[in-house]
C-alpha cells in the first residue's frame, strides 16, 4: 500500500521550516514536533503528513462510531482531531455557546505522503499511487534547505477578551458555590480571547509560537481554511501495543529570570497543597477512566506530581498507565476516556454540565486533542491547550486559557494564572513594535 524509503537525516530548525514551507502547497497538513524535549514514551522526534487521499469530518452525533469504522476500514496512518464537543457523543450533553471558528467536531484524513523523523533518520511513506513523486519531492525539499527564508510579520491584532475580568471572577465564585454544595470537587473554567476581521500567516505565526515555547506536543494543523497552531506541553493519551499512557497536567507556576528564584519557584510548586490536590484529583479521575478499558489490576501511577520545566512555565504532571487486551479497539479507548480529565473536572459529567452553563464560548477544538493512528491501531494525542485557532475564511482568530477551580481557589489568582498561560499566544499575535 505504501512505498517506504529511509534517508539519513537530522532535524534542525532550518530543516523544519523547509519541510513546512514545502508542505504549504497542500490543503491538508499536520506537523507534530517534540522539539527534542526529553521525555518518556516518545516515538518520533517529529511527523509530517500531507495531502488527503481519504477523509472523515462530522459533527458529534455518533462521531466515535464513525471514526471507529473509518479507522478500522482504512487500516493506515490517519491524522486529525477530536474536538471537546465530542462530549455530546459520550454523554447526553449539549454545546450551545458562541462559536466564531466553525470547526467540525471531528476531522481525520489519510495522507498520501508521510515523513517520520527520528534522531538519525527520516522514514518516508508514500501511497503507491504517488510514489513516483518521492524522489522529486525529496529534491525539492533539499533545495529549500539552502534557500533564504524571510518571515513576514503580520500586523498586530486587536485582541479582545470574551469574558471580562470581573465576570471571570464571578464565574469562579459560582464554581466555588457548586464545590461547597458537593456538586463537583474540581472543574476547569476557561475563557476565550479573540480577534475579528483578522488576517495572519498561519505558518509564520506557528514558527514564532513554537520558537518561544518549544513544547513536546507542538502541532501545525492545516485543513483547508482551518488552522490550529499548538504549543501544547500536554499528552492526552498514547497507545503502544497493549500499553496505554496518559499524562495529565494540573499545576502551573511562572518562570523567573533569576536561576535561584526559578529553582525556588519549582520547589514552591512541588509543595503547594492546592496545586498538588488539583493534580491528585485529576490523576484519580484518569485512573478511573482507564479502569473501564484496562486489564484488571494493571492501572498504575508511574509518576505523581512531577515537575517539568518549559520555556514559559513550570508544570506539574502525573503519568498513569495500564494494559489493555489486544482485542480492545483503539477508538473505544478514546471514547471511554474523552474528554480528558485535566480539561473537565471531577466528577466529570457534573463538571462538564457546569462548564457548559458557565462559560461564554464553545470550546470546539480547544481542550480537544490532535494526533494520529498507525496502521496497527497505535495512537498518540496531545491536549489542545496553549494554541491559536484560525479560520481564514471567517477571518477569526481565537485562543483560550483556563484554570482548575478547587475549594482553595482564590478568584483573582485564577485569573492571573489564565493571563500567564495566555502570554505566549498574545505575544505572537500582538508583538511589540
Amino acid at each position: 500500500m505504501r512505498t517506504v524509503k529511509k534517508f539519513p537525516f537530522s532535524l534542525t530548525e532550518a530543516s523544519k521550516q523547509s519541510f513546512l514551507q514545502w508542505a504549504q502547497q497542500y490543503d491538508e497538513v499536520v506537523w507534530l514536533d517534540s522539539n527534542s524535549y526529553k521525555q518518556a514514551h516518545e516515538s518520533y522526534q517529529a511527523i509530517l503528513a500531507v495531502d488527503a487521499f481519504t477523509a472523515i469530518k462530522t459533527d458529534a452525533y455518533d462521531a466515535f462510531d464513525k471514526l471507529k469504522e473509518y479507522q478500522t476500514t482504512t487500516l493506515d496512518w490517519i491524522f486529525g482531531y477530536l474536538s471537546y464537543d465530542l462530549k455530546n457523543d459520550v454523554e447526553p450533553l449539549q454545546s450551545n455557546n458562541f462559536d466564531g471558528l466553525y470547526f467540525p467536531d471531528l476531522y481525520f484524513f489519510q495522507p498520501k505522503k508521510l515523513f517520520l523523523f527520528t534522531e538519525e533518520n527520516v522514514e518516508v511513506h508514500y501511497l503507491n499511487m504517488v510514489d513516483d513523486e518521492l524522489e522529486s519531492d525529496w529534491k525539492e525539499i533539499s533545495e529549500l534547505l539552502h534557500s533564504s527564508k524571510y518571515i513576514n510579520p503580520h500586523k498586530a491584532l486587536d485582541i479582545k477578551a470574551r469574558t471580562a475580568q470581573a465576570n471571570y471572577i464571578e464565574k469562579v465564585d459560582k464554581f466555588l458555590e457548586h464545590i461547597k454544595r458537593g456538586d463537583i470537587y474540581e472543574a476547569n473554567l476557561c475563557q476565550e480571547f479573540y480577534s475579528e476581521n483578522a488576517e495572519i500567516d498561519p505558518l509564520n505565526t506557528f514558527i514564532e509560537l513554537n520558537k518561544i515555547s518549544k513544547p513536546p506536543f507542538s502541532v501545525f494543523l492545516k485543513l483547508n481554511e482551518l488552522h490550529a497552531l499548538s504549543a501544547s506541553p500536554e499528552r492526552y493519551i498514547k497507545r503502544s501495543g497493549n500499553t496505554i499512557v496518559s499524562q495529565p497536567i494540573k499545576g502551573t507556576a511562572k518562570r523567573l529570570d533569576n536561576e535561584i528564584d526559578d529553582l525556588n519557584m519549582i520547589k514552591q510548586l512541588q509543595n503547594d497543597p492546592k496545586e498538588r490536590s488539583e493534580n491528585i484529583m485529576i490523576t484519580d479521575l484518569v485512573r478511573n477512566d482507564l479502569s473501564r478499558i484496562a486489564q484488571k489490576g494493571s492501572v498504575k501511577v508511574e509518576e505523581l506530581c512531577a515537575i517539568y520545566t518549559f520555556e514559559q512555565v513550570h508544570q506539574m504532571i502525573s503519568t498513569i498507565s495500564c494494559q489493555v487486551s489486544s482485542e480492545t479497539a483503539s477508538v473505544d479507548i478514546l471514547k471511554n476516556t474523552f474528554p480528558m480529565g485535566s480539561m473537565t473536572g471531577a466528577p466529570k459529567i457534573s463538571a462538564m454540565q457546569i462548564i457548559e452553563s458557565t462559560e461564554d464560548a464553545k470550546r470546539g477544538l480547544y481542550s480537544g486533542a490532535i494526533g494520529y493512528f498507525t496502521p496497527s491501531g497505535d495512537f498518540d494525542f496531545n491536549v489542545v491547550i496553549r494554541s491559536i485557532l484560525y479560520n481564514s475564511i471567517e477571518k477569526y482568530v481565537s485562543f483560550s486559557v483556563g484554570s482548575a477551580i478547587t475549594i482553595n481557589s482564590i478568584p483573582e489568582n485564577e485569573y492571573e494564572e489564565c493571563l500567564l498561560k495566555a502570554k505566549a499566544m498574545r505575544l505572537v499575535l500582538n508583538p511589540p513594535l
